[in-house]
């Protein structure tokens, strides 16, 4: 079975108790049990629930992976699966990566004694040599969080299996329809549901997906613990957002694609940074591990007083928090998705107050193109 078609056919698409082709939304809380001693399959919503369950396999389907899991924002799944880490744990991370992932390691999971070092994992030698004795993880994000850079995937999860580590992506740019880590080594996949999985700025959600049984045991055991899991009508939502994940992929990345050819041609464009394109760093790299490039791109302009300007003028374009809906949004990092990092950071990973990210949605590339040039 082609992939276009495992979206929509992966034993999760109709409700076993009466054939409908939507997933009903189980709004429960709890459930009837018939015999004390031997409970039934779903006991209470936070461990288990029928319409979150649908979704959870749907997600493993969608990855190729063991198990699913649904929590309540990007950063719930992120969060939990840090939870499997121990007091004393090291974790290597994508030095630009999303504001979120570096506030709660730097300035929470530190307070419980779990450290961080954040690299340039573009380069594979950096990793190496920030692994240390009580190193137990690997954090990639690739492309990254807000510049766009690829990391040779296989290549990490080499060096992680070679010294014992774990391998976690967030595979949330690409989304599955584009991207499956799993299939290159990685041991746990994190995706912000909330964009392009849902795919229409109207839900919160975030996924976990592992390879293994034994890695699935303790993602459900924080799950459950924690209980930051997702409801159920918000399950219902991402499941029907899912279903039109190949056209929504495959329309906003020829789309994306175009205007990063346009920026790239425009003299008050200083640099764009989409894989896409054929002088990417990372192009040769992503062509071999993904289908394609997604549809986020970051851009400079040749002043900061152009990228303001920009930010008022554009009507098409939603200026917003996130990205991946139907809808284009054009995204301000230094004060949206990175302001939790320090300044001094920022600056010396190049996210700077010039530099606009854009989430290509589903309008005509022509219209976005003229809606940034001010026509």
């Amino acid at each position: 079975m082609k992939y276009g078609t495992l979206i929509l056919h992966n034993g999760n698409e109709l409700d076993p108790h009466t054939g409908a082709l939507s997933i009903p939304i189980y709004q429960v809380s709890t459930y009837h049990q018939h015999d004390i001693d031997n409970f039934g399959k779903y006991d209470y919503s936070r461990s288990g629930n029928p319409t979150r369950e649908a979704l959870e396999k749907t997600l493993a389907a969608l990855e190729n992976g063991t198990r699913g899991f649904a929590f309540s924002s990007g950063m719930a799944a992120t969060s939990s699966t840090l939870g499997i880490l121990e007091q004393g744990d090291h974790v290597i991370a994508t030095e630009d990566i999303y504001g979120g992932s570096y506030r709660i390691l730097s300035r929470f999971f530190s307070k419980f004694g779990v450290e961080t070092t954040f690299v340039d994992m573009t380069k594979l030698a950096n990793i190496e040599e920030a692994i240390k004795p009580n190193t137990r993880a690997l954090f990639l994000e690739s492309p990254s969080n807000p510049l766009l850079k690829v990391t040779d995937i296989v290549g990490a999860v080499n060096i992680a299996k070679k010294h014992g580590l774990l391998s976690i992506i967030d595979n949330t740019f690409m989304s599955p329809y584009f991207q499956r880590p799993l299939d290159l080594g990685v041991d746990i996949v994190i995706h912000s549901a909330t964009k392009f999985i849902g795919g229409h700025s109207d839900v919160i959600g975030g996924a976990v997906i592992t390879k293994s049984e034994q890695l699935a045991a303790k993602i459900y055991f924080v799950q459950n613990g924690f209980g930051a899991v997702l409801g159920p009508q918000d399950s219902w939502l991402l499941l029907r957002g899912i279903k039109t994940l190949r056209a929504r992929m495959e329309l906003q990345q020829q789309a994306a694609q175009e205007i990063a050819s346009w920026l790239k041609k425009q003299s008050w464009v200083d640099q764009v940074y989409y894989p896409g394109l054929p002088d990417h760093p990372g192009h040769e790299i992503i062509k071999e591990q993904a289908s394609g490039y997604g549809a986020v791109l970051s851009f400079t302009t040749d002043t900061v007083e152009r990228a303001r300007t920009i930010m008022q003028n554009v009507k098409l374009w939603s200026v917003a928090v996130s990205l991946g809906g139907v809808e284009s949004i054009l995204s301000y990092p230094v004060k949206m998705s990175h302001a939790s990092i320090p300044p001094r950071e920022r600056e010396k990973l190049g996210i700077t107050d010039n530099l606009i990210r854009l989430s290509v949605g589903l309008e005509e590339a022509e219209d976005l193109i003229n809606d940034l040039k001010g026509v």
